[in-house]
């Protein structure tokens, strides 16, 4: 028998996610033998959510967790949100000025960590990288005829760059240091949802429930069979549905970030869709995509940035060093793949080229 799986939306963000969730837990509800898994979604920040739930709901009902999933995602959309013009972030980008500018103390926890993980990666994740996202064509506004001039790449780099912004906690704020300096959190903001939703849910009694925001995937206790929550990495094909491996989950984080479905090409040569902020130019390696699992979603989706922006190389290394369970799958041609994997990621595994 083939098991069911679905397909989560990729976000339309500088990274991109490949993950599946896989549970018996419907097709058994309807045998009768195990409860069905309660499921709730709908869209947020640009993209979607999918929260499932593991009955019975102690200290709360479906309503509830609902109005509380609302109640969150309107406030970190109303702070974050790059695609509404009246956000702290869309405001804050709009100012011209390089005074301390006031925000809620979320925001200047979310641009804090995006820092931290730029400096730990000497600038391979930078929230600041979005207009040579946009100079190459790769952003909102799509594609470009021609590729950018060296002329065009020196002067839009001048408006980039993590060093060139400051936070303060209290009171919250942050500072440009270049007026035309603005910032994109795409990249961290739904990490910091998906955790948020998990502390709220615990508050309302709830211990057994998988959170997914755009991709970013947070697991807590056990599925409606009781087993942990799987979730399948897909395969790095565009045409291949099958898993390159399935990896379970308890009270753990996880998302993908990858290159091999987003691209331009110009004159025979395929341009990623990821800007590497330290040469302001598409990264040009083998690494096609990496998992990476951790305790909290924000952290490791901005990890996942860094280290696909680092490439195969540079960016196992890195994991290897900060000892994070990471898989990085790599382009081996000919429409193989390889892979690399760090010694903390293996437990995580069920199946795959990578179990053991």
């Amino acid at each position: 028998m083939t098991l069911p799986s679905w397909v989560f939306p990729q976000r339309v963000l500088p990274s991109w996610v490949s993950l599946v969730w896989v549970s018996l837990a419907w097709l058994l509800a309807g045998c009768g033998q195990t409860p069905a898994d309660i499921e709730l979604s709908g869209p947020t920040m640009g993209t979607t959510y999918t929260v499932k739930i593991a009955p019975p709901l102690a200290g709360g009902d479906s309503n509830e967790v609902r109005q509380t999933i609302d109640t969150v995602l309107a406030q970190i959309d109303q702070d974050m949100s790059g695609y509404r013009d009246d956000s702290m972030v869309s405001r804050f980008n709009a100012s011209r000025g390089t005074d301390w500018f006031p925000v809620s103390a979320a925001l200047v926890k979310v641009v804090a960590a995006a820092l931290e993980v730029s400096e730990l990666s000497q600038g391979a994740m930078d929230i600041t990288v979005a207009p040579l996202v946009n100079l190459w064509g790769m952003g909102p506004a799509g594609e470009r005829a021609d590729l950018p001039s060296p002329e065009e790449i020196s002067s839009v780099r001048e408006r980039v760059g993590y060093h060139k912004l400051q936070v303060r906690e209290s009171p919250a704020a942050l500072r440009k240091l270049s007026p035309e300096l603005t910032i994109d959190l795409n990249g961290i903001a739904p990490g910091y949802a998906v955790d948020l939703l998990a502390a709220r849910f615990t508050v309302l009694g709830l211990r057994n429930f998988m959170i997914d925001i755009g991709g970013e995937v947070l697991a807590r206790g056990r599925n409606s069979s009781g087993e942990p929550w799987r979730i399948a990495v897909e395969r790095p094909v565009d045409t291949d549905q099958t898993p390159y491996a399935i990896v379970q989950l308890s009270n753990t984080s996880v998302t993908t970030s990858g290159e091999y479905r987003h691209y331009i090409e110009r004159n025979g040569h395929r341009y990623s869709h990821t800007i590497d902020p330290r040469t302001a130019s598409p990264v040009e390696h083998k690494l096609v995509s990496v998992v990476l699992a951790g305790a909290t979603s924000m952290e490791i989706d901005a990890w996942a940035t860094a280290l696909n922006v680092l490439g195969e190389e540079a960016g196992y290394q890195l994991a290897v060093q900060r000892g994070m369970p990471a898989l990085f799958i790599i382009d081996a041609g000919n429409g193989q793949f390889r892979h690399e994997m760090t010694p903390q990621f293996q437990p995580y595994l069920v199946s795959g080229p990578a179990a053991r």
